[in-house]
């Protein structure tokens, strides 16, 4: 049986353990978790061993009060929690703020009266000079009583845990206020004594010296400590809200043939569910009507959505993006993937092991010690030495005073303060202290893929045209994906926008599900997709079917493009690796970290995106239960893990890793669930967190071991060993100085953690760029009738003047500006531009270019065109190996001699291969050869 309990009390990681410990002890308990984040504890032992009372009995006996969560409500492991009717965490910020304020309220005039004067601010007359020390006293007493009693607590706990033997923050604040209050107590006594005898030279003596503010600051500014320690604890239960609010809250019904909306908790296995167009599907289910894609990311960690079909199952909180469907519903309430998730995130939080601050550490053993000495300073001075009670007594309370633990207690929080401050200056926000304490002993990073190593939306990686330039392929390519809503249609769509290509409009579009889309242009027929469907419309795909596989190896999309049978070319789209992910990767391995990537993709996807990365490990196709279930299978291995995502379906591995790192970009619930956020999401700031966390821990080691030293060089003094030899011995006074110096050398040194530096150099050197999309032209044997068939354009004219993307625009702008012109499509490397347009159009098409401050060089017309067509029975294919071809400008300077020779055609050079392909009859070989030495290159080789 597992049960949760909520604990309360508990206000350091000392407290956690002793109830851990505690709760161990009882006989038939099988593991005990207490966390001290979520002030809560899971147990788990065979049904039967033990009773609720006993384990509440247990936690009570340890000083502390417990209670079942949830109600009540024992948990299962396939329970799924609820959204509680009382938020723990916002209680306890309530209290602390109520605390905190009254605290100020009383403490600040307090200060006035017990520092004012010393700086001249005015007094009252009755509280002024030496024969109203005793007014002056009572005021600042009473002042701190209220501090006191709604600090109670540190009282209770401190004294109590003090008593149990197991001293914590609590007893070092509970001490150290309570010595600086009775001392002053014990001044008042004594400046009445002095007042009642007429002896003023000893209420001079002890009108200054009273420390009454001395107690009541260390239990005001502990408090403030509290709060924002209690407001950071606040951010795991958002969490767990950010979750609830993913979910569909209503759902809609089909049943006895009537459409009804009903709240999602009304669902039953076997309800008919409709979900429209960019609605949440309410449950999980399987498909009964309709075809759609769905956006599974939250869940899966997929970038792409994933096509639905009839008896496809489908999961709840999930998108349905483009189509209507009818689902049946086959997991409910508790069972879903989703309530899943959200019971991991919880039940991981529950789990974390509490973190043993240092402070602590010191405290169980500092405290009893210094204890100890003060008792043993007062008995030796006042039985053994013969001193006054007085003197004994000042003594002891020196001990206590100076032992007081503000350096100690300021030691870690001022140097997280900082740590924290440095890191948001540089977009690292890390939410407690805890992950900044744990990060530096990270030993493994677990990335997650999509939006976390990757960009985290597709886009175009790889054009191949074939028997086409590869611009004229994209302008069919953009006129085909116009219509589509596929985010892989957004690609190509986004990379024809950003590259200023033209499309023309394209007629009968259809989208065949799962496989592609259709549609007529100039009454042909196009088709894009995917392999199956270019071989059921008799496409062959077998002369590039390499291609298509190596770039499916590289974890890219390929889509086909074909026009009436004939294939045009491959447009490959992914989800690309940002910029800096390769750099951190590399510098995380130099520091001796493991990096593992986790995804939700296929695994092909997945050793595509690998492949590249200098990573220990890649595990693919895992679900958001197995990732949580890999983090922990790490952890058992004794790893200190630190995982990295931006989904939902990251939350549970990011609260069961010892620290949990969110992309700034990603969703809500995973900031929400992580201990640390990127706001640049930016891989190269994990490895700067792990540096800060180093640093800031060093820097704490530091601030204790002083706190310590100069509080413990201080004791001797403090106790009067001294005093026989050399006189010394130190007042209450100068113990408090003493432990004020120990503080503001500890502050000093947290501040120098100001002067951490970013590697920014570094940084520097990788830049934003843009995606660099592989182009590649082929040309592929064709049938005469292939032939006749392939020009579109009636008119084509050469341009002179064309030097980018912008003068292709502004051709463009041209012809389109002359009536009766369509099919534009402007090269910008063939210093061309195809139309189709009757012949008298051809003027006012030569007049707007012109206009536009470009040369028109040459205009073919229709019947030099069917001129060539008919020519072609009489031409060779001719592939020319040219040496010397360095750029796109050597591309140009061949294209441009080739063409120039009078009767080639069909000329494509290819960069890569170093050749050039014409149609041309043999006898133009040698002018063939001639054009392309006379424009500066060699021909080493032609095949035909």
């Amino acid at each position: 049986m597992k049960q949760k309990y909520d604990i309360t009390g508990m206000t350091c990681s000392a407290c956690s353990s002793r109830v851990e410990k505690s709760v161990s002890k009882l006989d038939g308990i099988g593991t005990v978790s207490v966390n001290l984040l979520t002030n809560s504890m899971q147990v788990e032992y065979p049904d039967g061993a033990l009773t609720t009372e006993e384990i509440i009995s247990c936690v009570e006996k340890a000083g502390y009060g417990a209670s079942l969560a949830d109600g009540g409500k024992t948990t299962t492991a396939s329970a799924s929690p609820k959204a509680k009717g009382e938020n723990v965490a916002e209680k306890q910020i309530a209290q602390m703020k109520k605390r905190l304020i009254t605290s100020f309220i009383f403490w600040i005039p307090l200060m006035y009266v017990s520092m004012g004067s010393m700086y001249g601010a005015p007094l009252p007359q009755w509280l002024q000079g030496h024969a109203n020390a005793i007014s002056f006293a009572l005021v600042q007493f009473l002042l701190c009583l209220p501090i006191m009693y709604i600090n109670k607590h540190y009282y209770e706990k401190g004294f109590s845990t003090l008593f149990h033997g197991a001293p914590n923050m609590d007893s070092l604040i509970a001490v150290g206020s309570t010595a600086a209050i009775v001392y002053g107590v014990f001044a008042i006594f004594r400046m009445s004594w002095g007042m009642g005898n007429g002896d003023m030279a000893l209420v001079m003596q002890y009108h200054m010296d009273l420390y009454f503010e001395g107690g009541a600051t260390i239990l005001t500014l502990i408090t403030l400590g509290k709060f924002l320690e209690a407001r950071s604890k606040g951010k795991t239960s958002e969490a767990i809200s950010r979750l609830l609010d993913l979910a569909p809250k209503t759902a809609t019904v089909e049943r006895d043939g009537v459409e009804v909306e009903i709240p999602v908790e009304e669902v039953v296995v076997g309800d008919i569910i409709l979900v429209k167009p960019g609605m949440n599907i309410p449950v999980d289910g399987t498909v009964l009507e309709g075809v759609t894609s769905v956006d599974q990311a939250a869940i899966t960690g997929e970038s792409i959505p994933v096509h639905k079909e009839v008896g496809d199952s489908v999961i709840g909180a999930t998108i349905n993006k483009t189509g209507f469907i009818k689902i049946q519903a086959t997991k409910v309430g508790d069972d879903t993937t989703f309530s899943q998730i959200i019971r991991l995130v919880e039940e991981a939080s529950a789990s974390k092991a509490p973190i043993a601050q240092m402070a602590d550490k010191i405290a169980g053993i500092f405290v009893p010690v210094v204890m100890g000495i003060a008792a043993v300073t007062f008995l030796v001075w006042y039985f053994m030495a013969g001193a006054t009670f007085e003197f004994a007594l000042s003594c002891a309370i020196t001990v206590l005073v100076i032992s007081c633990p503000c350096a100690l207690g300021l030691a870690t929080p001022v140097a997280i303060m900082v740590g924290t401050g440095k890191g948001a200056e540089n977009g690292i926000l890390i939410k407690s202290g805890e992950a900044l304490e744990i990060a530096h002993n990270v030993n493994t990073v677990v990335l997650d893929k999509t939006g976390t190593i990757t960009q985290g939306r597709p886009v175009v990686t790889d054009i191949v045209a074939v028997n086409m330039t590869a611009q004229q392929f994209i302008s069919l390519a953009a006129a085909l994906e116009s219509k589509s809503e596929h985010p892989l249609a957004t690609a190509i769509m986004e990379y024809a926008a950003e590259n200023n290509i033209d499309y023309p409009q394209v007629e009968n579009f259809d989208s065949i599900p799962g496989k592609g889309i259709f549609a007529q242009l100039n009454g042909s027929d196009y088709i894009a997709g995917n392999a199956k469907l270019l071989g059921e419309k008799g496409v062959d795909i077998s002369a590039v079917q390499d291609k298509i596989n190596a770039l499916a190896d590289s974890g890219k999309t390929p889509m086909m493009f074909a026009k009436d049978s004939q294939l045009m070319g491959i447009i490959a789209v992914a989800d690309v690796v940002k910029p800096t992910s390769r750099q951190a990767i590399e510098k995380l391995t130099a520091m001796g970290v493991e990096v593992i990537m986790l995804t939700g993709d296929n695994e092909r996807t997945a050793k595509g995106i690998a492949k590249d990365l200098n990573l220990s490990q890649t595990i693919a196709d895992v679900l958001p239960q197995d990732k949580e279930k890999v983090v922990s299978q790490l952890q058992a291995e004794g790893k200190i893990v630190a995982m990295v995502g931006d989904g939902v379906n990251d939350a549970p591995a990011l609260v069961r890793a010892d620290v949990g790192v969110a992309i700034g970009a990603g969703t809500d619930v995973a900031v929400e669930s992580a201990d640390i956020v990127l706001m640049k999401s930016d891989l190269l700031d994990v490895v700067s967190a792990i540096r800060l966390s180093k640093a800031v821990i060093r820097n704490i080691q530091q601030n204790l071991f002083w706190a310590f030293f100069y509080n413990s060089c201080g004791i001797p003094l403090a106790a009067g060993v001294f005093y026989a030899i050399f006189g010394w011995k130190l007042t209450p006074s100068f113990g408090a100085a003493a432990m004020s110096f120990s503080s503001i050398f500890v502050v000093s040194n947290a501040l120098r953690l100001r002067l951490f530096k970013v590697d920014k150099d570094e940084m520097a050197k990788v830049e934003k760029e843009d995606v660099a999309v592989k182009t590649e032209e082929i040309s592929l044997a064709m049938t005469q009738a292939e032939k006749v068939q392939a020009p579109e354009a009636n008119i084509t004219l050469m341009i002179e003047g064309m030097m980018c993307m912008h003068c292709v625009r502004h051709v463009t702008n041209a012809l389109k500006s002359v009536d009766g012109v369509g099919n534009i499509n402007v090269d910008l490397e063939g210093n061309k531009a195809t139309v189709t347009a009757d012949n008298d159009k051809i003027q006012p098409m030569v007049d707007a270019i012109v206009e536009a401050g470009y040369e028109v060089t040459e205009v073919i017309n229709a019947q030099t065109v069917q001129q060539d067509i008919n020519n072609e029975k009489e031409k060779t294919k001719m592939v020319l190996k040219i040496d010397g071809m360095m750029c796109m400008h050597c591309v140009k300077h061949v294209d441009k001699a080739l063409n120039a020779v009078e009767g080639a055609s069909n000329v494509v050079v290819n960069l890569e291969e170093k050749q050039a392909s014409v149609d041309a009859a043999p006898e133009l070989e040698a002018a063939l050869v001639a054009a392309v030495t006379e424009a500066g290159y060699t021909v080493v080789e032609v095949v035909k």
